[in-house]
């Protein structure tokens, strides 16, 4: 190398000496002096081309440094794509207990949040009033009886008139008949939960009046619940009627697979939507109503698809996109530069349309520490990216 400096250095000595000589010579005379620095420069280049020869074979040859990297074979699988639309859990079930009569709440043992099984007393009405009615009539049908029964007597015999045994006669027909109504209606001071739940509101307290059919307490069957979901009128070709979907509780970092048992028929014109539910089971009942949930739909397939891992695929300034592969160079291995077009992405994956095929081999750890044409080794473990 100091051989190849002193050469260079002779010759700009050469041609800095020299100029003082070019100015005083005529067109011609510079002509021929070219011709001669040319003639010694092609000289001088052989010299210092001979040096570099010469000091390339005495000199030890560098070690090529190789880049660890790791590896996956590209393979042909089927690529899924979800749409994510946020729904919530509601009760299937969800009734009101109330009275049938209306009286004053004497009992009510229920609060909210208990657990209440179909056919559990709830609540008592105060039937105070309906009581003395029967006690009443129980006094009036007694005479009634006892009238009909003479009067049966005496008509037998032929004494007395026809009206008489029958008006004693309807007397206690209709005082029967009333007594069955206020028996009937005594039986609805209780008050029955109507089907097992959660009492989810308590809306009227013991010592309150209660009014006929005014709801005493709210139950909610959590054991079946349903999930409602409003999808923008685009999706409409997308989901069917008994189609499975995925569903994501971000609270419980559940998820759970369900049918579609309900599309709505119309679309909301405010917002152009449309409902779907999806009935589940709540064995457990952890998951409340009002809980929040994201319905995953799967709006888009490809069968035999090429996909890779998302980060691996790189841009250029000039917002060219590639990958990195691993190519045979002489025998040996190195990184390579391929274009691509990626399609559908979704959960950290992404297809790719074109530029790759399946004997493509993607260099995974180490995508972006090579660059093309450097030396690569695979390694057998995962490595770090450096």
């Amino acid at each position: 190398m100091k051989y190849i400096i002193l050469s260079i250095s002779i010759l700009f000595l050469i041609v800095g000496c020299q100029k003082p000589q070019e100015a005083a010579l005529d067109l011609k005379g510079k002509k021929t002096l070219l011709k001669e620095q040319k003639l010694k420069l092609k000289e001088l280049q052989h010299s210092i081309d001979t040096l570099m020869a010469s000091i390339e074979k005495e000199e030890p040859s560098k070690e090529i440094v190789k880049r660890t990297v790791s590896t996956i074979q590209l393979k042909s699988e089927e690529f899924k794509h979800y749409s994510e639309i946020q729904a919530s859990v509601l009760s299937d079930d969800m009734v009101m207990a109330s009275s049938e009569t209306g009286g004053r709440i004497t009992y009510l043992k229920a609060k909210e949040g208990q657990g209440v099984k179909k056919g559990q007393l709830i609540a008592k009405v105060d039937m105070e009033s309906v009581t003395k009615q029967i006690d009443e009539i129980n006094t009036s049908l007694g005479l009634a009886k006892d009238t009909y029964q003479r009067q049966n007597r005496l008509w037998e015999q032929n004494i007395g008139s026809e009206m008489q045994y029958l008006q004693a006669k309807n007397s206690v027909e209709q005082l029967e008949q009333r007594l069955e109504t206020l028996n009937h209606q005594l039986t609805k001071a209780n008050v029955y939960a109507p089907l097992s739940g959660v009492v989810d509101m308590v809306a009227l307290n013991e010592g309150e009046m209660a009014a006929p059919g005014q709801p005493i307490v709210q139950i909610l069957n959590t054991y079946k619940i349903k999930v409602v979901a409003n999808l923008p009128e685009n999706y409409l070709g997308k989901i069917k009627q008994g189609e499975k979907v995925e569903i994501y509780f971000p609270a419980l970092d559940l998820t759970k697979s369900a049918r579609v048992s309900l599309m709505g028929r119309s679309i909301n014109p405010a917002n152009r939507t449309f409902k779907v539910e999806m009935n589940m089971t709540n064995k457990n009942q952890q998951l409340k109503p009002n809980l929040l949930a994201v319905v995953k739909v799967n709006d888009f397939t490809a069968k035999d698809a090429l996909v890779i891992p998302q980060e691996l695929v790189q841009q250029e300034i000039s917002g060219k996109e590639y990958v990195m592969v691993v190519e045979g160079k002489d025998g040996e291995k190195v990184a390579g530069k391929k274009y691509v077009e990626p399609g559908e992405s979704y959960d950290g994956r992404v297809q790719v349309l074109d530029g790759l095929t399946t004997q493509d081999e993607i260099i995974l750890v180490g995508a972006r520490t090579v660059k093309a044409g450097d030396m690569v080794e695979i390694s057998p473990k995962e490595i770090s990216e450096k």
